[in-house]
């Protein structure tokens, strides 16, 4: 994600003009993706022992 930081932000402002609404969202769904990714893999290796193999 890190790496792309500026693409994502420059393909959002080239799609959707630069109206601030559009662009937002774009780059905020892309900064939050990660943490949301590594949360929910920190619950699932916590809940392991729960479920039957």
């Amino acid at each position: 994600m890190a790496h792309f930081f500026e693409l994502v932000v420059a393909v959002a402002i080239g799609l959707f003009g630069p109206s601030p609404g559009a662009a937002l969202v774009t780059v905020a769904c892309e900064l939050t993706e990660v943490p949301v990714m590594l949360t929910l893999v920190l619950i699932a290796n916590r809940t392991r022992g729960r479920f039957a193999a």
